[in-house]
């Protein structure tokens, strides 16, 4: 019998394409950033290769120059069924009805495993034109027929929800999802849906939908990984969320900004309880390195996109959090740029097992030092001794210094960044935004 919480038992790691493609994502760069990290990543246990937002629009990117992400009136490649194909002129392997088989063919050559982001709903252009949807015992129905025309994203023009009170709306999300398993997806991050942002009395109004992906997930025979998008979550809602999903996002997008990361500790702290057993509250991804290509702006040396606005110490220090907190890491950046600095920051394999870590983790409550942060989870017993992890976060604009002596339990201090034992008695000065990881052992 399926049970979504096997998919995920451990929080997904991979690479997703918005942070630096956008809108724009073509074939041959997603190839590329797949055979990066079958190279150098896969052995470290990244294996997620996303295709993000408007892969089914021909003209994705095009307006860039005068600001607009989501083109309105778009029509979008669709299937004889108002499903969404890839657009070949950015993806040829799709041509012909191949869809996206071929691609993640490709990728599954590599070792690494293939997921595609869609928007909660049905595409308004087949509600408009009547196009029929694909149902379990032929009857004709269309688009227009199980569309919600008052259900539409704030910040995209492309959908209109299904409305599960029709007869037949379940029967649309099953057939995109029979299609996404013919393609051989195995990672579906859906927008417009963890969050809707449409009612603020109820950011919580694609329940039902929700309910029917999760339903068409089960019956498409292929395990897919559920990522809802954008946040923040509704905690109230976290045993829906619990009982439907893998992932969820627990802010909106988040960028190369302090102020948004700091913002995070308070985020995770609220989600701590509801970490676990295949569902993985999400911080959202990692911006390193490279952003913004996709948005068609400049820098200051005149180059497309900008370098992150994270300093090392910030960098580290968000993914340090990530990893305590067990949030799912999804690299936001161009992969074959990553310089030497973002590669082995992603590639310590010690910072990797304590996102692994089957237990929970928590936030310590610091009566004496508000801009010390600390975040501690339980490793088990080794040798008869108690491990655990100990991440410690400087939060504040000045550097500030933590003791710590273990001599009492015999236990050694590790720093995970580092890789090297510290004793049983040290002084860490911490500079501002910077963080330990530490594995007491």
């Amino acid at each position: 019998m399926y049970n979504k919480n096997d998919v995920a038992p451990v929080p997904p790691m991979g690479w997703n394409s918005y942070d630096y493609y956008n809108t724009t994502v073509n074939e041959e760069q997603v190839r590329a950033n797949a055979e990066y990290m079958a190279k150098n990543l896969k052995q470290f246990g990244w294996e997620y290769v996303v295709i993000d937002i408007q892969w089914s629009d021909s003209n994705a990117g095009n307006r860039n120059s005068e600001n607009i992400q989501y083109i309105p009136f778009s029509h979008f490649c669709l299937d004889e069924y108002s499903r969404q194909i890839p657009a070949p002129n950015r993806f040829p392997s799709s041509a012909n009805g191949a869809g996206f088989k071929p691609l993640a063919d490709y990728i599954h050559s590599l070792g690494l495993k293939f997921g595609i982001h869609i928007m909660r709903g049905i595409p308004r252009f087949a509600a408009h034109n009547h196009l029929p949807i694909k149902t379990h015992d032929g009857t004709k129905i269309t688009a227009d027929m199980i569309a919600n025309p008052y259900s539409v994203s704030r910040w995209n023009p492309d959908m209109y929800g299904v409305d599960a009170t029709k007869p037949y709306a379940q029967d649309y999300y099953d057939s995109i999802f029979e299609l996404y398993a013919q393609w051989g997806v195995d990672f579906v991050k859906i927008d417009d849906i963890c969050n809707t942002n449409m009612y603020p009395a109820n950011p919580y109004s694609a329940e039902k939908e929700i309910e029917m992906i999760s339903a068409a997930i089960e019956d498409c025979g292929r395990p897919i990984v559920l990522s809802l998008s954008p946040g923040p979550a509704v905690i109230e809602k976290a045993h829906h969320l619990k009982a439907h999903a893998n992932m969820w996002r627990i802010t909106d997008d988040f960028w190369d900004d302090w102020k948004l990361l700091k913002g995070m500790f308070e985020r995770c702290e609220v989600w701590q309880e509801h970490v676990g057993n295949g569902n993985w509250p999400d911080c959202d991804m990692l911006p390193l390195n490279v952003l913004g290509y996709g948005w068609g702006k400049m820098d200051d040396k005149n180059n497309k996109g900008w370098k992150s606005k994270f300093t090392a110490e910030e960098t580290r220090t968000m993914i340090t959090l990530w990893s305590i907190f067990r949030s799912p890491l999804m690299i936001g950046t161009d992969l074959p740029q990553l310089d030497e600095f973002s590669l082995s920051l992603l590639t310590n394999e010690e910072i990797i097992a304590m996102n692994k870590n089957p237990n929970r983790a928590y936030q310590v409550s610091n009566s004496c030092n508000d801009d010390l942060v600390f975040w501690v989870n339980e490793v088990g017993d080794v040798d008869e001794t108690h491990s655990y992890y100990e991440c410690i976060f400087n939060t504040s604009e000045e550097p500030k210094t933590v003791r710590m002596n273990t001599s009492d339990t015999g236990l050694i201090i590790r720093d995970l960044w580092e890789r090297k034992d510290l004793g049983t008695s040290i002084e860490i000065t911490l500079e501002p935004h910077a963080c330990k990881a530490l594995l007491i052992k």
